[in-house]
């Protein structure tokens, strides 16, 4: 269900495959996600997540779905906070190719991504009020703090669907290609983020989300600790001498 390829330059594409189901989310292709991301293979320097078939992913497979008590959901809940946790901070940048169904839990899956390159086909909703349920994936959180509050209520409200060039000027995707060509664009991206420095990578994947969390003082005094922690570096060193010797750094 969950198809991974490598490159040569540390780029790991991994694709939701479940083209039947609009690569809809069961619990079996999100424990292997968790396992990916739980243990990153050595080398991998970023990672490209898109899906098959024409679709991203359409979200949570309620074909699959299991009648839980509130305590079994809030478990179910919290296993998916897991693993998008794993995503969001497991040190690796990572970036998403969509297109088709953004639905539900696949667009909570895809803004734990730090990248996110659209096609025209891409349809950006959470129905979950047309089903009678709320999120449970994190969309309170991520999406919210996207939207905003007030526009994220109208969404799950109305069951509205954004297309890309709306999802571009709202901030769920940062980028809209030709149909296509997200892929290729997702992983041209990639290689660019794998050439920075990966200390560099790995603070702001860490550092930054978390400074939107804190006050004032606590936010600027983590980021004189990042600072000081990257400016330090070998890495920092050679993107100096880089710089001033006119040339492409070669971090390690």
């Amino acid at each position: 269900m969950l198809k991974i390829e490598m490159s040569e330059e540390g780029i790991a594409t991994l694709t939701m495959n479940r083209p039947d189901k609009r690569n809809a989310m069961c619990d079996a292709l999100l424990q292997q996600i968790d396992g990916f991301f739980s243990d990153v293979p050595k080398g991998v320097k970023v990672v490209v997540l898109t899906g098959t078939g024409g679709h991203f992913c359409a979200g949570l497979d309620l074909s699959e779905h299991v009648e839980r008590n509130a305590e079994d959901t809030m478990r179910h809940s919290r296993g998916w906070h897991k693993v998008l946790d794993q995503i969001q901070y497991g040190g690796v940048p990572v970036v998403s190719a969509m297109f088709g169904a953004v639905i539900g839990g696949g667009l909570e899956i895809a803004t734990a991504t730090h990248v996110r390159v659209a096609e025209p086909s891409t349809i950006f909703q959470l129905p979950e009020g047309r089903r009678g349920i709320y999120v449970g994936g994190g969309a309170s959180v991520r999406v919210g703090r996207i939207l905003g509050a007030d526009r994220m209520i109208e969404m799950m409200l109305t069951g509205r669907k954004y297309n890309a060039e709306d999802a571009l000027a709202l901030g769920l995707t940062h980028y809209v290609v030709s149909e296509g060509e997200a892929l290729a664009r997702a992983q041209e991206l990639a290689r660019q983020i794998a050439s920075n420095a990966p200390l560099s990578n790995y603070v702001m994947i860490q550092a930054l989300s978390r400074i939107e969390d804190m006050d004032k003082a606590g936010g600027l005094f983590t980021e004189s600790l990042c600072a000081a922690l990257t400016h330090t570096s070998p890495d920092a060193v050679e993107g100096l001498q880089a710089f001033l010797q006119k040339r492409d750094p070669k971090f390690g």
